[in-house]
């Protein structure tokens, strides 16, 4: 540059010392450059970023208050549904559910009663039933109709020169019943309280119409050492056997069985009497 250079009166730098001084700058430092490239990524992002238009946000902001509105609603219609009416009618629904109360209480009192009268009489009816096959085995055995087993005595009644007569036979069964034997068989022959025995044509034995021969064979189910005691007594049944010539002979056992039976015969002039009352 000359003396005479206009720039320099102006106070200007000449252009070739200008390109030297942009040969010369120093660099910016590093940390000057990582805010610029952090604020280039952000505003990338908000470039990027899906932006909300105002209908959108109006439609958000319309379910909102619609939502709102619908909650409040129901609320509302739940806690009037009573508190909306009067006193009286308030009066009336309480008396209604009073009632159906007690009418329901009414009810459950009626079938818990039901209940147990079915119970009651379920019970009695099964009592009565037990009752009743009771008295029909007792009553059966009794009257011959039904088979029996049990402790008792076994008698063999000999024949050797002469028949032993009817009236000591029914002797030996007047021991036994007297003795407490609940159920006697004489050979193939069930004895009741109305048995009898007979001699029949040619000097057979008869008991209750149907032919014995001898041995006699008694079966007899009862206590074994009070039918055997009373059956040895001195004069009794047994000493009358022996006084007409026939053999004896008395076995207690602890099981008899009774297996023969007859069907009761009704009776033709004897009637029940009615109860009193």
């Amino acid at each position: 540059m000359t003396a005479d250079d206009p720039r320099r009166d102006q106070g200007q730098t000449p252009p070739d010392r200008e390109q030297s001084s942009r040969d010369h700058a120093v660099p910016p430092p590093a940390d000057d450059v990582a805010p610029t490239v952090s604020g280039s990524w952000r505003t990338l992002g908000r470039a990027l970023a899906p932006r909300a238009t105002k209908a959108q946000a109006a439609v958000a902001l319309l379910a909102a208050l619609v939502g709102f509105a619908l909650v409040v609603q129901v609320q509302q219609n739940r806690d009037d549904g009573l508190a909306s009416l009067r006193q009286d009618e308030l009066v009336r629904i309480l008396d209604e559910v009073t009632q159906r109360g007690e009418e329901l209480q009414s009810e459950v009192a009626a079938l818990r009663s039901q209940r147990a009268e079915l119970v009651t009489g379920t019970d009695t009816e099964l009592a009565a039933r037990e009752a009743a096959q009771e008295r029909a085995r007792v009553q059966g055995i009794l009257a011959g109709r039904l088979p029996a087993v049990g402790p008792g005595v076994q008698i063999t009644l000999g024949v050797t020169e002469r028949q032993i007569p009817p009236l000591t036979l029914y002797n030996v069964l007047e021991e036994l019943r007297n003795a407490g034997a609940e159920a006697v068989q004489v050979n193939d022959v069930r004895l009741t309280a109305s048995s009898y025995f007979v001699e029949g044509p040619e000097g057979v034995m008869l008991a209750d119409g149907q032919t014995i021969e001898p041995p006699y064979r008694w079966r007899a189910i009862g206590d074994p050492s009070t039918m055997a005691s009373a059956l040895q007594i001195p004069g009794g049944a047994m000493a009358q056997v022996r006084g007409v010539g026939g053999t004896t002979t008395v076995t207690e056992m602890d099981e008899v069985e009774v297996s023969a039976t007859r069907e009761p015969v009704a009776p033709r002039f004897a009637t029940p009497v009615p109860p009193e009352g």
